[in-house]
């Protein structure tokens, strides 16, 4: 490793995986793994932010995500892997923190307000006019199934997660930093209120990775039906690919495209080194469609094959499931537990 300065990131657990979430996050995490101590951990409780009355399949969305996490190339041996819930020092410590968040911070997170207003437009789509629905938007409150206190409250959550591992970096999008910046933030606030220094001020880790739009162009998204997931068989991948949204103006197999806005010319900006040359082509009109979907997913298969073949191996092992669970329980406690005693000394909760 090339620095001890700890890296930490987490996800949702809404069950298996797909190709975006690989080629936009994992393969990243695989990459950083060899570079610094990281911490990875499936952040069941933030799920429970926004879906607290479905929690139903919690347990096994969050055990698919580390099958899928081990599939894609995390490894045990070199990053702590663990589930948020497992690590109860994370409760006592976002309790703690709560207690010197401004509400205003909070109010003021243009992810939250976005957050919001995607919720409510989805549960009262068609039923509410553009009036109503603004009013509902400008209360604190919103919605009472919506606006909840852990839905406001996820930020001082999320800064907890990394400000209790002591983790220097973040790695998020460009349009991510607002979660890091908070956490920053309550850094700084703790600092000021109790005059001392525990935590490590984070910083974002920006590094570039591949974005694959799903199968119609849009995001890709299990909520649109849209998705390749890790360990799908070939067949249904194959069959998945062939029916991927292509440039509409292209009536005849020679006619001249516009790659661009071409969902499987974006998957070939990942899986073909070439792809700069079937770009000329497809504007020349050299090649159809069917026959650069058919490349596609030649280039794709060896890929697809080794997902399948990895991810079956961790799926039928549970033995070896729980033990890397247990063990990254036990290395994310150890290093919480230390933070924790700090803070509640400085605070003089503790002697």
């Amino acid at each position: 490793m090339t620095e001890n300065k700890i890296v930490l990131s987490g996800m949702r657990p809404t069950g298996k995986l797909h190709l975006g979430n690989f080629h936009g996050a994992l393969k990243n995490w695989v990459e950083l793994q060899n570079k610094y101590p990281c911490f990875f951990f499936v952040a069941d409780l933030h799920s429970l932010t926004t879906a607290y009355e479905h929690t139903e399949d919690l347990a096994a969305n969050s055990e698919a995500m580390l099958i899928d996490w081990l599939t894609a190339g995390l490894d045990p041996e070199k990053s702590t892997i663990f589930i948020q819930s497992d690590v109860p020092e994370v409760s006592e410590l976002n309790t703690l923190l709560g207690m010197i968040t401004p509400l205003g911070w909070l109010l003021r997170n243009p992810t939250y307000k976005e957050q919001i207003q995607e919720l409510l437009k989805q549960k009262y789509a068609g039923q509410l006019d553009e009036k109503s629905l603004g009013e509902k938007l400008a209360s604190i409150a919103g919605d009472e199934d919506i606006s909840s206190f852990g839905f406001l409250g996820y930020p001082v959550l999320m800064a907890t997660d990394i400000l209790i591992q002591n983790a220097s970096y973040v790695p998020v999008g460009e349009d991510q930093t607002a979660h890091v910046e908070i956490a920053r933030d309550l850094c700084r606030r703790f600092t000021e209120v109790y005059g001392e220094e525990v935590f490590i001020e984070p910083r974002p880790l920006f590094t570039k990775v591949a974005r694959l739009p799903g199968l119609d162009g849009r995001k890709m998204s299990k909520s649109y039906n849209n998705s390749i997931f890790l360990g799908e068989e070939l067949e249904s991948v194959r069959k998945k690919v062939m029916a991927m949204f292509t440039d509409p103006n292209k009536k005849g197999a020679h006619d001249p495209a516009n790659p661009d806005g071409c969902v499987v010319y974006a998957f070939h900006k990942v899986y073909n080194p070439n792809y700069e040359k079937r770009c000329a082509e497809c504007k020349a009109g050299a090649l159809g469609c069917v026959a650069c979907k058919k490349e596609l997913f030649a280039l794709m298969e060896p890929e697809l094959k080794e997902f399948a073949q990895r991810r079956n191996e961790f799926a039928q092992d549970k033995a070896r499931l729980n033990a890397i669970v247990s063990r990254g329980k036990e290395r994310a406690r150890a290093n919480a537990a230390q933070t924790l005693a700090r803070v509640k000394k400085v605070m003089k909760i503790t002697k």
